[in-house]
């Protein structure tokens, strides 16, 4: 297939009301649906030449208590990208894994699930990367509050110690 136009046929005719299929700019098509619909887009989108998953990214939308997850799928017989928007509730985050249909997801999805809390069921690692011994809210919320965190972490203070000079057996010699 090398006409695009037909391809969009195709899609609209495919999925009708499930996702809404738009164009962007000159090389980049958009398409937004739902959490249920989304691994049934991503397989029809790999099998029509979107072969390379270049990432997924995690946006964080505090006031809709949402957060959208975009797919950039690349096709290089078209030499177009498209962009797979889906949102998800902030209470309760999970999407399903796409490691089957993209090994490299596997990562993007840990890093999600890491930095945003993000939970990807099937998904055979969702280890931390970086932020062992982590117990605090993930640190790319827009609620997590980082001057707050480095004001428990790394302060005397908020590690609930006192300093030298304050501690009551150091006080002879001190005139108050």
């Amino acid at each position: 297939m090398k006409d695009i136009n037909e391809l969009i046929k195709k899609f609209n005719s495919f999925f009708q009301e499930k996702a809404v299929l738009t164009r962007k700019y000159k090389q980049q098509y958009q398409i937004v649906t739902g959490r249920d619909e989304l691994l049934g887009i991503l397989n029809w989108c790999k099998q029509y030449s979107f072969y390379h998953l270049a990432n997924i990214v995690c946006v964080d939308w505090l006031e809709d208590e949402e957060f959208e997850l975009v797919y950039n799928l690349w096709s290089y017989e078209f030499k177009i990208g498209c962009l797979v928007k889906i949102r998800i509730p902030r209470a309760r985050p999970w999407a399903p894994t796409v490691f089957e249909l993209w090994g490299q997801a596997q990562v993007y999805e840990q890093e999600i699930h890491e930095f945003f809390g993000v939970y990807f069921p099937g998904n055979p690692d969702l280890s931390s990367l970086f932020l062992h011994n982590w117990h605090d809210l993930p640190p790319l919320r827009k609620d997590f509050d980082p001057v707050e965190y480095s004001r428990q972490a790394y302060t005397v203070e908020g590690l609930g110690v006192k300093p030298e000079y304050e501690k009551e057996d150091n006080s002879e010699g001190r005139e108050s």
